[in-house]
């Protein structure tokens, strides 16, 4: 059943099931124009396709264009996000795409540094990942000693605090909390106390972003694969609506993602 979920492509399934219901109650209703009263029911599949079409138009344009909702599967952005969110992602921060073929309808922004973003993996667009904008179109960015410096400017990172995990008093080891300055956002990242990984550099060409993990010396991001285009951006993380995983975190339950 697992298998069969992770390779559903659940937005054609709901497109589908919205055009064809609305076809047969367009058929039906208005080129037909039957009638239907107390003593007179629908057949089986009219009725179906005339209680299930409001609410699949409803839910396509919903999740399609305004919000739809992720689960976080790992540990990847940690702590801004915990393995077991659930979080509300918006459609329309980066432009409006139609469903499926993700084309572009409508520009309404672009993705600003510090955001947190989900987008296809540009390895298997079929996957959905989720990390943070560090490099726009044009930037240049160096990583050394576990800082970036961005178009030669380094940024800011507060000095290491322990990180206590979620719900307990009890401080993870081997792990340090910090403080990272992103543009206008202040957000804390985790850093594993390992020694540090040899400078890096990147270019990042126009129409793509650098996005990066906040648990740092734990995330398979633009560091390893590259860029990411503006094509496979999905949406802006905006909101924790709940978070379950041994139980419900009722102090993360409308977080604002920053």
């Amino acid at each position: 059943m697992s298998d069969f979920m992770s390779t559903l492509n659940f937005p054609l399934v709901l497109v589908l099931g919205t055009a064809i219901s609305g076809l047969i109650w367009f058929i039906d209703s208005v080129l037909l124009g039957r009638k239907y009263s107390a003593d007179v029911s629908p057949p089986m599949l009219v009725d179906y396709a005339r209680s299930f079409f409001p609410v699949l138009l409803i839910v396509l344009i919903l999740r399609s264009f305004l919000f739809e909702p992720f689960k976080i599967p790992s540990g990847s952005m940690i702590p801004t996000l915990l393995v077991g969110d659930f979080i509300l992602v918006s459609k329309f921060s980066y432009g409006v795409r139609l469903p499926v073929i993700h084309t572009k309808i409508l520009d309404t922004g672009a993705p600003e540094r510090g955001d947190v973003a989900v987008f296809r993996y540009p390895r298997n667009p079929k996957q959905d990942y989720i990390k943070r904008v560090v490099g726009l179109p044009g930037d240049s960015i160096v990583y050394e000693n576990k800082v970036f410096t961005i178009n030669g400017e380094v940024i800011n990172i507060s000095a290491e605090e322990p990180y206590v995990l979620p719900g307990t008093d009890a401080i993870r080891s081997g792990v340090v909390l910090r403080e990272e300055q992103l543009g206008d956002v202040l957000h804390e990242i985790l850093q594993d106390e390992i020694p540090k990984p040899r400078p890096m550099s990147w270019e990042v060409p126009e129409g793509h972003y650098f996005l990066v993990g906040d648990n740092r010396d734990n995330s398979n991001d633009s560091r390893f694969w590259g860029f990411v285009p503006e094509a496979n951006l999905v949406g802006k993380a905006k909101y924790v609506w709940m978070h379950w995983s041994d139980g419900v975190l009722w102090d993360r339950l409308g977080e604002k993602i920053r």
